[in-house]
């Protein structure tokens, strides 16, 4: 069976990009940097987004693309000896399952999304509040119109697929952003929340509790240690620069994580200029599910009619942005099904999708004890586990000369460059011991 290949680099790094960008960007930076001391948060985030992200990122691309196949072959490939390749074999089995749950509740609150982007639509011809309440209905609706958008872009491969929506999608999802950005900033209280992002207190920076947050944002908003970004890069072409194109791919998701953070901080200073509450009874900004579900719809509500065509902008944005990270997310398992059982792409799209939409359904009718306990196991404990390994393997398990000789193929020099120099060391002790502090803490913070 021949496998789906990225036509061009634009679109492997469109693709990519979109895998990374994500609601962790959109919504999961601004929210982490309210809560981090502002500005200060957002200069060790761009330091360690490179320091930690982009190596760890290359480990997962350059694995994928030597051994073309999915996390549970490329892993065993790395190495001759029988116990590591069936450990090896046991991670990408593990990091199919932890991708499966993370995309479970993940359509839950993409639907979320979606049913808001909606609902100022809805609300010229009818009551559109059933969009945005919070209903078991709702809930069930909005998941399966959000899974069926992603079962069917995967069913249609890699080019004609993943590649086609994502050169879509990213454009609209950029456009989007900067247009908002454009106009909220002409608002009373943005220059306010402006310089709280983007003016540093060099006082909080060397803060532990802030650098363990920029750690994990770092590492997590690239989607690293569930082989998504090992799959995409067994796609991508082997005359390709895969160090430049890494590189893409990092500076537009960090960027985009950045420019988000130039929205949602301002707007959150508008709000309050309008009288809506931001500060919790800590004192501290409010984020997460409160700022993006209560705060700015109420903000939303308060500016008239252009708020109701802002919230649109905004929601559909959020929207475009879940769906670009979950067609990575179901295309784990989906490359899996079809290339160790020769299944067909559509029937294992919509099988797979099928599976996830059930455990997603689940979550839904079990919402108050379900919700967060997938969401702390899959990203506090599985996916920091994984990411270790997968630097593991690629740093103390496959031999330097064939990463050097997979490196080459696309850039001939690479022997000679800056980033080998760094990378074989770094990848092996740099990033897990990054890595494995992020998880201590994770431990001692549940």
């Amino acid at each position: 069976m021949e496998r789906g290949q990225f036509s061009s680099k634009i679109g492997f790094i469109m693709a990519a990009a979109g895998a990374a960008v994500g609601l962790g960007n959109i919504w999961g930076f601004p929210t982490q940097v309210a809560s981090n001391g502002g500005a200060a948060f957002v200069l060790v985030y761009l330091i360690l987004a490179f320091c930690l992200a982009y190596p760890a990122l290359m480990a997962e691309m350059i694995v994928g693309r030597s051994a073309r196949a999915n996390a549970v072959k490329a892993l065993p490939e790395l190495t001759d000896k029988p116990i590591l390749k069936q450990f090896g074999r046991l991670v990408g089995l593990t990091g199919l399952l932890t991708v499966a749950v993370i995309l479970s509740f993940y359509a839950i609150i993409a639907g979320w999304l979606f049913s808001f982007s909606l609902a100022p639509i809805a609300s010229l011809v009818v009551d559109s509040h059933w969009l945005t309440d919070f209903s078991l209905e709702r809930n069930i609706i909005f998941t399966l119109l959000f899974m069926v958008a992603t079962i069917l872009i995967i069913a249609q491969g890699v080019s004609s697929g993943i590649e086609r929506w994502s050169k879509r999608m990213m454009p609209a999802l950029i456009a989007i952003l900067l247009l908002l950005i454009a106009y909220m900033l002409t608002l009373p209280g943005a220059m306010k929340g402006l310089t709280h992002y983007l003016v540093p207190d060099f006082s909080l920076v060397f803060k532990g509790g802030l650098i363990i947050s920029a750690l994990g944002q770092a590492f997590f908003s690239l989607s690293l240690g569930v082989g998504c970004m090992l799959i995409y890069g067994s796609y991508l072409s082997s005359k390709e620069n895969i160090v430049k194109v890494g590189a893409w791919v990092t500076l537009i998701d960090v960027g985009l994580a950045f420019i988000a953070g130039l929205l949602i901080i301002p707007v959150m200073y508008i709000a309050a200029h309008h009288g809506v509450e931001i500060f919790d009874k800590q004192g501290a900004l409010i984020n997460g599910d409160t700022l993006i579900f209560n705060v700015l719809p109420a903000l939303f509500e308060q500016m008239g009619d252009i708020g109701q065509f802002v919230a649109f902008l905004f929601f559909l944005l959020m929207s475009l942005a879940g769906l670009t990270s979950s067609i990575s997310l179901l295309e784990v398992p989906v490359a899996y099904v079809v290339e160790s059982h020769g299944v067909a792409r559509k029937k294992a799209s919509w099988v797979i999708g099928g599976l996830i939409t059930l455990l997603s359904l689940t979550i839904v009718f079990n919402f108050d004890w379900l919700f967060g306990l997938v969401i702390m196991v899959t990203t506090q404990y599985s996916q920091p586990v994984l990411g270790l390994f997968f630097c593991l393997f690629a740093g103390w398990v496959w031999h330097r000369d064939h990463a050097l000789a997979e490196i080459k193929k696309g850039y001939p020099e690479a022997e000679q460059s800056l980033f080998w120099k760094i990378w074989p060391w770094y990848v092996r002790f740099v990033c897990p011991v990054f890595i494995i502090v992020m998880f201590i803490n994770a431990l001692i913070g549940s």
